[in-house]
């Protein structure tokens, strides 16, 4: 697996992988968008052939780095693709003077759940309705987040 850092030429492979690993999928042009905003960057992993398995999106801001989105490919899920994505922003973030880590992830996603939580993720809150997952309805979010001097002892 390789992780390139994100730049406007990924942002074609972005918007697949998203696409795959979400409903509500963002388009190329968001994502580049997105990567001109200040304290915000991301990474891509692909395989050897150069698919996109997965990528993720970080902003950091006043001292805390959030995970805009982090998403899989289909195929390539329970690879350790999203473990590899989060433990390449975690220095990006602590190299912009961050010190914690926040996200949301939906309260029935478990595997991703776990994994925050063996990365050293703990929950702080709950976002009620955040997700919309029409037609079904809405779900909650769990609200986590991680020490970025802890992580680094």
């Amino acid at each position: 697996m390789n992780l390139i850092r994100c730049t406007a030429a990924e942002c074609e492979a972005m918007a697949a992988v998203h696409a795959q690993a979400f409903p509500a999928s963002w388009r190329d042009d968001e994502f580049e968008d997105l990567l001109e905003g200040a304290g915000i960057y991301g990474f891509l992993a692909t395989d050897e052939a150069g698919a996109p398995l997965g990528l993720i999106l970080c902003r950091v801001a006043a001292g805390e780095m959030e995970v805009l989105t982090l998403g899989v490919a289909t195929a390539a899920r329970r690879r350790g693709v999203a473990r590899a994505l989060i433990a390449a922003s975690l220095p990006a973030a602590r190299a912009l003077d961050a010190a914690e880590v926040f996200l949301e992830v939906a309260v029935d996603n478990d595997p991703a759940i776990a994994l925050y939580k063996g990365l050293g993720f703990r929950s702080t809150g709950l976002r009620k309705s955040y997700y919309d997952r029409r037609p079904q309805g809405f779900v909650d979010a769990l609200v986590m987040r991680l020490d970025l001097n802890a992580a680094a002892a």
